[in-house]
């Protein structure tokens, strides 16, 4: 292969190279008009463009926010220091005086703090007035589970019609209408019952009152009522000449125990005593249980008088016997088991007497 220059102008001419340079002229020539008319169609959207999807959106023209700039400092002011002095303190005007009003706390008057307010009082409050008994009012008791209650007292003592007092040993925290139901009972029942025993009434033994507890003292068993406040435990009355009268004790005779279950039957809802449950043996629970259609439980049995049982005494001494001194020796023990000996021995005919008595006396074993 050959390679010579008048070969190459005859393949590859001027011509060649000006016709491509207006090829690539004309081409983006081309794309400009494009361009431009794209831009144009842009401004009007196209027949079929429903959404507007292919239509382009105008913006919003920005306009530049113009702030307020302050006004340039006269030449006139005076020039600021270079330190700024500290500014006194701006006293306030003196008002004028105002004379405080006698409902307001002033100088001479001290602030009063504010208190509570009074609980009003129930009806059983009014009623149980220090004539009836000693009861002072105690703030509610909120325990857990609800134990405690509203209108509590505490009953330190029972004043009878003729102004003697019945103490309560100990007092007794109970509610308004417990307290106010013991009360009535004594002055009412037990006052004739000592009467007839030969001395006024004195004391109450209080075994249990008020105790957050389940019943019997069973865990996990039904809120008693002494956790509600509503039930007392009594033991007894003491007189006024020391006498103690224990309400189940059975030395004392079956009337005057059947006295008090009839008085306390007709008065409480709620009555256990021996028989009821072994809980109840010593002593006799008084409650005002709330039940349905004002069901009672009166549960106590009063159990007849122990027998009279004579203690064992020693039989008498009989007349012939022996000093004591003389019982006691052994030599006077020999003699009396010989003689008892020889009285009790079986006459033998066959031997002679005189033979009998040269033998020699045996001494008897025990």
């Amino acid at each position: 292969m050959t390679f010579s220059v008048p070969d190459f102008r005859r393949k590859w001419s001027y011509r060649g190279f000006m016709s491509a340079g207006a090829a690539m002229v004309t081409a983006a020539l081309g794309l400009l008009l494009v361009s431009a008319e794209r831009a144009e169609a842009r401004k009007y959207p196209a027949p079929l463009d429903l959404f507007g999807l292919g239509t382009a959106r105008p913006r919003a023209a920005v306009h530049a926010a113009r702030i307020p700039l302050p006004r340039p400092r006269p030449a006139e002011a005076p020039k600021a220091p270079e330190q700024a002095s500290e500014k006194p303190p701006v006293v306030p005007p003196p008002a004028a005086e105002e004379k405080p009003s006698p409902d307001q706390p002033g100088a001479d008057k001290p602030a009063e703090v504010a208190s509570p307010p009074q609980k009003e009082a129930s009806p059983c409050r009014l009623a149980l007035t220090e004539d009836i008994a000693i009861a002072p009012s105690i703030p509610d008791i909120r325990g857990p589970g609800a134990c405690g209650g509203e209108d509590l007292v505490r009953l330190e003592a029972v004043v009878l019609p003729d102004k003697r007092k019945v103490t309560v040993k100990p007092a007794a925290i109970l509610r308004c209408t417990m307290a106010s139901a013991i009360a009535d009972w004594l002055r009412k029942d037990v006052v004739p019952l000592a009467s007839s025993l030969g001395s006024p009434v004195n004391e109450l033994d209080n075994f249990d009152s008020f105790e957050c507890r389940g019943r019997n003292r069973v865990a996990g068993a039904t809120l008693s009522e002494h956790g509600k406040a509503n039930a007392i435990d009594i033991r007894g009355i003491k007189l006024a000449n020391g006498q103690s009268i224990g309400l189940t004790d059975r030395t004392l005779s079956r009337e005057v125990r059947e006295r008090v279950l009839h008085s306390v039957c007709a008065r409480f809802s709620t009555v256990l005593g021996p028989g009821s449950d072994w809980y109840h043996e010593d002593h006799i629970h008084l409650d005002l249980a709330q039940r349905r259609n004002d069901y009672r439980i009166c549960q106590w049995n009063v159990w007849d008088p122990l027998p009279q049982v004579a203690p064992l005494l020693p039989a008498e001494r009989p007349e012939e016997a022996p000093p004591r001194e003389v019982a006691a020796r052994p030599e006077a023990n020999e003699g009396t088991d010989d003689e008892a000996e020889k009285s009790h021995a079986p006459k033998n005919n066959s031997e002679p007497e005189k033979a009998r008595a040269s033998k020699p006396a045996t001494k008897k074993r025990r």
